[in-house]
């Protein structure tokens, strides 16, 4: 029996190197709540609701922990959400879906935001961290910790995405 699970451990170790899951956030955004201000009086109040997607390409199961995705503009955080713990199966993308608030209260100095408002777009970053465990062929457990570093730009008029840019 234990012949069988080091044969098990090696095969695991060597066949199957862990990979590191990744996780991004959805393109498909949907606004509750979008209001901005101008570039004289700049300010903004958004709600919207996304996918944030763990993909897990390891041959077994990825099981992480609950964390806080930040949302930021210039460097500031305007916003926080919540992704629950979970799990992404083997070889697959566990798909989580989150309602996101950000406001741009905490900013101290809008000149910028002013000057990205009047050119019609908002750009806000996110980062997350989801520390877990790759379980393969059931013997041997490794811990992982994937990062979120996505970069997303609104486009004020059409009240959508323009762009998407995770690393």
């Amino acid at each position: 029996m234990a012949e069988k699970m080091n044969q098990q451990t090696i095969v695991a170790l060597t066949v199957m190197r862990v990979k590191t899951p990744k996780v991004r956030l959805g393109t498909d955004v949907t606004f509750q709540n979008f209001k901005t201000g101008t570039q004289a009086s700049p300010s903004f109040d958004l709600s919207f609701t996304t996918q944030v997607g763990v993909k897990n390409s390891n041959f077994g199961p990825y099981k992480f922990d609950s964390t806080i995705a930040t949302f930021m503009y210039e460097g500031v955080t305007v916003g926080k959400v919540t992704i629950p713990k979970g799990k992404a199966g083997l070889r697959s993308t566990k798909k989580v879906t989150v309602t996101v608030n950000v406001n741009s209260n905490a900013l101290q100095s809008t000149t910028r935001l002013g000057s990205e408002l009047g050119a019609g777009v908002l750009t806000l970053n996110s980062q997350a961290k989801l520390s877990g465990k790759v379980e393969l062929m059931f013997v041997m457990k490794k811990k992982m910790s994937a990062e979120m570093n996505c970069t997303m730009t609104i486009e004020v008029s059409t009240k959508a995405v323009q762009s998407m840019n995770c690393e």
